[in-house]
């Protein structure tokens, strides 16, 4: 039985992306509610950024588990983590160093190791062992959340238009030499689709085109081919939503 698209979920619109990081991170609490351990899939830019800033804030800094959830990401720029371009770096100022986050709980991409083929491997056999299996079973989800963005041209994660990465099924990590400036390294479909929901976030005006074409059911980008059991999220701003 094929599984359902992620682009046919609902869409939550908010007036802005200060309201979008708000609405959210009220979601992502609830989400946390009743689990025993929770485990979350970051991405990197500007909208989720705000949405870290948000959970720091006192009025979520002492409600949040930050002791049982377990951070991951979904993908990384092959640069130090100390690099201003690194998803890492961005979060760790703008939310793990501001809240009680145990070391053990942040499980980033190691962009140190030599060659970004074996620092794909390397996170592709930690997130295998904190799973359990080198297999994904359908009823035990890797993830709890993961959190996605969207660029204009489709792309979502480091899963870039017209790139070989978007074929593989087999590896859980892979890198990405082409279709950007930087090397990239990138989960691919399998494990971002093992989880128990999916939130998209997305904001400007640039991506209200885009946003319209995959809301549309097309398949012809990155973003448009998820599929999964998972229950999937739309968190948009007036502007990606095309809303005056």
């Amino acid at each position: 039985m094929s599984l359902p698209k992620v682009s046919a979920g609902p869409t939550t619109v908010f007036n802005d992306s200060d309201a979008l990081a708000d609405g959210v991170a009220s979601w992502l609490l609830d989400q946390a509610k009743g689990k025993s351990r929770f485990t979350v899939c970051l991405s990197g830019g500007s909208t989720p950024k705000r949405l870290f800033e948000r959970l720091v804030m006192p009025d979520y800094l002492g409600r949040f588990p930050w002791a049982k959830t377990h951070w991951f990401w979904g993908d990384e720029r092959y640069v130090p983590a100390n690099h201003p371009d690194s998803n890492f770096h961005m979060t760790k100022l703008a939310m793990l160093d501001q809240a009680p986050v145990p070391d053990g709980n942040v499980h980033r991409i190691v962009t140190e190791i030599e060659d970004a083929d074996r620092a794909a491997a390397a996170y592709d056999r930690q997130l295998k062992a904190f799973y359990g299996s080198t297999a994904l079973d359908p009823d035990k989800p890797l993830f709890d959340v993961v959190f996605l963005g969207m660029g204009p041209d489709g792309h979502t994660a480091s899963l870039i238009p017209g790139e070989p990465v978007l074929e593989e099924r087999e590896r859980w990590v892979a890198a990405v030499s082409h279709g950007r400036p930087e090397v990239r390294i990138t989960l691919t479909y399998p494990p971002l689709e093992s989880a128990r929901a999916i939130a998209f976030l997305v904001a400007g005006k640039d991506k209200a085109a885009m946003l319209a074409h995959v809301r549309s059911g097309a398949e012809d980008v990155p973003a448009g081919r998820l599929r999964s059991a998972a229950a999937a999220h739309w968190f948009v701003d007036r502007a990606a939503a095309g809303s005056p």
